[in-house]
């Protein structure tokens, strides 16, 4: 560094007005390091893929919510977009609302005939040109509760659709993907990072964020791209808190008269109240914060490993993620209520 600053003008013996000038050129040196980069890392950011409109896209859970909304925002762009949907009026309901070149099959994540089915009508209509990307957005979250209210068929109904759904999906439809070195984008979730309930939930959405980094780092010889988008708490049919409530209920119902009263009789109520407090209070009605991270992992050149959607994610859940576990312990026996039998 002497080498350096002689070479610039400054002498090797400094004394404190040159030490101070020597400080001030490192802190300039690094300001533009950090401008420069922060400018190229936009512009790489922004670069954009071509022949859009060639282009096909397999997007799953599309009667509502992130995936019919996705499905409307690609039709836009020109993509021809193929959406699977649960429901006759879900697909129906999607059409009327989209340009003619939207198809609609019918898929339920949890039947291996009606991937495979939906499989072929695919690649029938993507013929030479491959897949260029599967959204693999359907989901569900329900039962969410305390861990000790479930039963084992409160996990798997989760699990199927969470985890070996999205697993079954993303291998039934790799031929195709690979054929177009094309784009995988897994619906995880903040919960996938920081496990703050009860039930498969949680436990689904950490394995599509395992399963997602493995599958990155094995096809990413094929010119595949892997993208994990990790929404916070929106508005949709997930979050909506009669269905929720209506689950909450039914677990506690099914638990014995010894397990009640551990708990206590108004537990439950407490309970559904701190669930009614955080829906209203964090959940954010604009789905579009979501759409544009899955809609820029399709059609980005460089897209981003991870996608945070949500200022809850951003500024909460992925910082909290890093944390030591004590904290996230500590944080959430302050927030949820004590059993009446608790230590």
């Amino acid at each position: 560094m002497d080498s350096l600053y002689q070479y610039l003008g400054y002498p090797a013996q400094a004394n404190d007005d040159s030490g101070t000038s020597r400080d001030n050129l490192w802190l300039y040196g690094v300001g533009t390091f950090v401008v420069l980069w922060t400018l190229g890392w936009l512009y790489r950011d922004s670069l954009e893929i071509e022949d859009i409109k060639e282009k096909y896209v397999f997007v799953t859970g599309c009667d509502s919510g992130f995936g019919n909304l996705l499905c409307k925002r690609l039709d836009r762009r020109g993509f021809r977009v193929i959406a699977g949907c649960l429901t006759d009026k879900g697909a129906d309901d999607l059409k009327r609302a989209t340009g003619p070149y939207l198809k609609t099959v019918l898929l339920d994540v949890t039947s291996t005939a009606s991937i495979q089915k939906a499989m072929e009508y695919t690649k029938q209509e993507v013929g030479d040109n491959g897949l260029w990307g599967i959204v693999n957005n359907a989901g569900r979250s329900l039962p969410m509760g305390p861990s000790e209210w479930m039963r084992l068929e409160d996990y798997t109904s989760t699990l199927k659709v969470n985890m070996t759904g999205v697993i079954e999906m993303t291998l039934t439809f790799l031929p195709l993907i690979k054929q177009a070195q094309g784009r995988i984008v897994n619906v995880a979730s903040v919960l996938g990072r920081v496990a703050a309930n009860g039930g498969g939930y949680c436990i689904s959405k950490f394995a599509v964020e395992s399963f997602s980094d493995c599958l990155r780092r094995d096809i990413h010889y094929f010119g595949i791209k892997v993208c994990i988008i990790e929404p916070g708490f929106f508005k949709t049919a997930v979050t909506s808190l009669d269905p929720i409530e209506r689950e909450l209920h039914r677990l506690w119902n099914q638990l014995t008269p010894e397990v009640k009263a551990s708990y206590g009789d108004k537990y439950l109520d407490k309970y559904i109240q701190i669930q009614r407090l955080i829906m209203n209070a964090v959940c954010d009605s604009d789905l579009s914060k979501v759409t544009n991270c899955m809609e820029h992992a399709l059609v980005s050149s460089y897209p981003r490993t991870r996608y945070s959607a949500g200022w809850d994610a951003k500024l909460g859940w992925i910082p909290l993620s890093y944390m030591p576990s004590c904290v996230i312990d500590v944080g959430l026996k302050l927030v949820m209520p004590r059993p009446a039998k608790s230590v």
